[in-house]
């Protein structure tokens, strides 16, 4: 069965990386043969599969992820982020941290990348942190359960907006339903969930005092740092560019008009990064009196301290890339062919098991969809919801075979079994209460 074949292809990877102590990289990539090898697939094509696997994944993130890291790195070396958690501590007082953090971290993340949303909040969220004496990951996980929602269920997120024409749903009402399920969504995974964790495993808590996967944070004084505008417009400046295209996009769609076509350019992740980061170098650098040297000196190390966490990355890639090719995909659809469960439970339980055994929320959505749409005839359901409930399923139970697992250990210096008492019950939390979310919303709404 190839869903054992994972299984057990997992198991294998855990015993290399937390008994063996091996490096997380090659044992993603030996792991990644084994199961190929154990699915059937022919072995001279296993390497390219690899290959594939781990060009796509970088492909999509090596630039941006870059970027990101130098733009937050930039920020955080100027003060930017101190200045930023000194201000929202001022306005929200001490008690109402989370509230701010959720708050942020779900408007950055309507227009952000899930990995883009986390590379630029997380210098914050440190200094933040650092600021209350609180644990890191006390903040951190409100931050990335707010980031993970948005990735779900919201469009311009890719999975959201092409399972949405996949299932010939309105953009704009799987937006508005969206935030309406999101909201709830977020405050029962983020600061509920990290309320009782923090009360059942308080010792996951301990030792989250530094980025570790981005070297060490400095200490300021606050008159010695940037302006808060200055160093909000900076951090957020993506966001701001890809917000604005995307609504470009909505007013004006399939337009060949040469500023609307500017417009999407500018705010295309990548190019919205780079900008970004220029803009950075002034503000952040040449207008503190730092020299070109200076900023070089910051940019390289951002990168030499991400290095591995890319290779990470781009070996949970391959391991995803092989999973899909060796067939997976086709078995789970099998499981679900007759079956007569609510379109909304069937939509949620495919991507579940998708996500689980391919690892990618978006592969996992999209592979859904082609298999629920042609059966949405048979029902009268609003398509915005199947959308939803699709989202919600592609969320659950992140771990190692999705890039996003590995993103949250390295960032937050977590161990395996940390990461798996919080990331991975965050996320499954998540897909659980998301998909109540939209019953209930089914009920009320129709």
């Amino acid at each position: 069965m190839p869903v054992l074949i994972v299984a057990i292809g997992i198991a294998i990877l855990l015993i290399l990386i937390m008994a063996l102590k091996w490096n997380t990289f090659v044992s993603l990539v030996i792991v990644s043969f084994l199961v190929a090898l154990f699915l059937g697939m022919d072995p001279t094509q296993i390497a390219l599969t690899i290959e594939k696997g781990i060009g796509a994944q970088l492909g999509h993130l090596a630039l941006v992820f870059g970027f990101g890291a130098m733009l937050g790195r930039l920020v955080a070396d100027a003060g930017g982020g101190y200045r930023i958690a000194a201000t929202l501590i001022a306005v929200f007082g001490k008690k109402n941290t989370q509230v701010a953090v959720v708050i942020a971290s779900f408007t950055v993340g309507i227009a952000l990348f899930f990995e883009v949303g986390l590379i630029l909040l997380l210098p914050i969220i440190y200094a933040i942190a650092r600021e209350l004496k609180l644990p890191f990951l006390y903040l951190g996980i409100p931050m990335a359960a707010a980031l993970n929602v948005t990735h779900g269920f919201l469009p311009p997120h890719p999975a959201p907006t092409a399972i949405s024409l996949a299932y010939s749903a309105d953009i704009g009402h799987v937006l508005l339903l969206g935030i309406a399920v999101g909201i709830p969504t977020t405050i029962v995974c983020g600061p509920l969930f990290n309320k009782v964790l923090y009360r059942l495993a308080p010792a996951v808590y301990q030792g989250q005092s530094d980025l570790s996967a981005f070297g060490e944070q400095k200490s300021y004084r606050l008159e010695e740092t940037p302006g808060f505008l200055s160093s909000v417009l900076t951090s957020l400046a993506p966001v701001l560019f890809m917000a604005l295209a995307t609504v470009v996009d909505l007013l004006f769609p399939g337009s060949d008009a040469a500023a609307v076509k500017a417009v999407k350019f500018i705010g295309t992740p990548a190019m919205a990064m780079l900008i970004s980061l220029i803009i950075a170098f002034w503000t952040m650098g040449f207008a503190r009196g730092r020299s070109a040297e200076e900023i070089g000196k910051t940019l390289t190390s951002a990168i030499a301290q991400i290095s591995m966490m890319l290779l990470i990355i781009g070996g949970g890639g391959a391991f995803k890339q092989v999973i899909v090719d060796g067939g997976v995909g086709d078995y789970v659809a099998g499981l679900f062919a007759a079956s007569t469960l609510s379109p909304l439970i069937i939509a949620w339980s495919i991507a579940a098991m998708l996500r689980v055994c391919l690892g990618s929320a978006t592969v996992a959505a999209l592979t859904t969809s082609g298999i629920v749409a042609p059966m949405l005839p048979m029902f009268h359901i609003d398509p915005a919801l199947i959308v939803l409930a699709t989202g919600a399923g592609s969320v659950i139970a992140c771990h190692v075979n999705d890039a996003g697992f590995w993103m949250v250990k390295e960032s937050f210096g977590l161990t395996m079994k940390q990461t798996f008492c919080t990331w991975t019950v965050l996320t499954t939390v998540l897909s659980v209460s998301g998909l109540i979310f939209i019953l209930i919303a089914e009920r009320l709404f129709y």
